[in-house]
């Protein structure tokens, strides 16, 4: 069987130009590759895709020589665009040095080809080659991919895999701090929109746990601060309510959360605390729910005063789950992204 290795950014584009790319030859192709990199059997790939061992190995050994800017060509005669000439050399340029502008995209092209086009051809053909206007996202400095991968493997997941078979029951915990303030979001509309912005620097803080499996969650709040008597407080609910069932946290390593006190309290109570790697919230799957939060209730929102902003969170998180399975099922899967996946910014 061919092995072949898949980068993080070429399995997110897959899976965007399998339903999107205009030639459903194309379509198919990718298609495959994307099972593929699911690690789907050859078998299986096939009998989805309709085609036969020979073609999705062609396919295979295509990625592997040169590339998805080869595998997106349709080998059929069509007119061609002098950029088309350039595709596979602008496709590794553009993805290796993104660029922050259709104008620039415009001047980059013209520097590499000689070719001026205008930023309507320029913004067709970005999209063409599969690229999307995206906000950067920020990632700890001082993250260890390696330490979070050992982690991940050795612990994480067979904690999980326990949870899964129903012999352990796993939370992740953190805390989130509220400040009442305003949340600027994005809305579809006709002129920019305006949002009240309150007065004060009140802080509504949430301890809360997460049910890996069921998205159960369970808060200590407080308008002060999130201490060690907090969390003591919030592993006695969580030992009342998983039974006879061993318990593991999944944390960071706050000081509160990983003073004596905390850890005298989990082991009378029988709880596990499983302690991330330092700069690790991607590994956290809470992190995810006060995102949610934040863009469900406090986004585009204006409260005009303390008691409102807090009602607001607090009816938010008691429709967590059943109030938004659909939602929280899709997001809150147990899949964790690592930053040695991530595609850095070029300086």
């Amino acid at each position: 069987m061919i092995q072949v290795e898949f980068s993080f950014a070429d399995i997110e584009w897959l899976e965007r130009q399998r339903f999107t790319h205009p030639h459903p030859w194309v379509q198919r192709k990718l298609e495959a590759l994307f099972l593929k990199s699911q690690n789907l059997p050859h078998s299986t790939i096939c009998q989805l895709c309709r085609i036969c061992g020979n073609t999705l190995r062609s396919y295979l050994r295509e990625y592997q020589a040169e590339g998805l800017a080869q595998v997106v060509q349709v080998p059929f005669h069509r007119p061609l665009s002098a950029l088309s000439v350039h595709q596979g050399e602008l496709f590794d340029d553009l993805t290796r040095h993104p660029v922050a502008s259709v104008k620039e995209a415009a001047a980059r092209l013209a520097q590499r080809t000689g070719l001026r086009r205008g930023l309507t051809q320029v913004r067709r053909f970005l999209h063409r080659l599969g690229l999307k206007y995206r906000k950067v996202a920020a990632i700890p400095a001082k993250a260890d991919p390696a330490v979070q991968a050992a982690f991940k493997t050795q612990q994480l997941e067979p904690a999980l895999a326990e949870a899964r078979a129903g012999r352990r029951v796993v939370f992740f915990v953190d805390a989130a701090h509220f400040v009442l303030g305003p949340f600027l979001g994005w809305l579809w509309s006709l002129s920019r929109v305006f949002v009240r912005a309150p007065a004060g620097r009140q802080r509504f803080n949430v301890l809360g746990a997460l049910n890996a499996l069921t998205h159960e969650l369970v808060t200590v709040t407080n308008d002060t601060y999130i201490t060690a008597q907090s969390v003591c407080e919030l592993l006695g609910q969580l030992a009342q309510r998983a039974g006879r069932l061993p318990v593991t946290l999944v944390l960071d390593n706050a000081r509160y959360q990983r003073c004596a006190l905390v850890q005298q309290r989990a082991q009378a109570l029988g709880i596990q605390l499983l302690y991330l790697p330092a700069y690790s919230p991607n590994l956290n799957l809470i992190e995810r729910l006060w995102k949610f939060v934040k863009k469900r209730c406090l986004n585009s929102q204006y409260y005009a005063n303390f008691e409102s902003f807090k009602a607001g969170i607090v009816q938010c998180l008691s429709q967590v789950p059943l109030g938004y399975q659909a939602e929280l099922d899709s997001l809150l899967t147990l899949q964790f992204q690592t930053f040695a996946n991530a595609q850095p910014m070029a300086a």
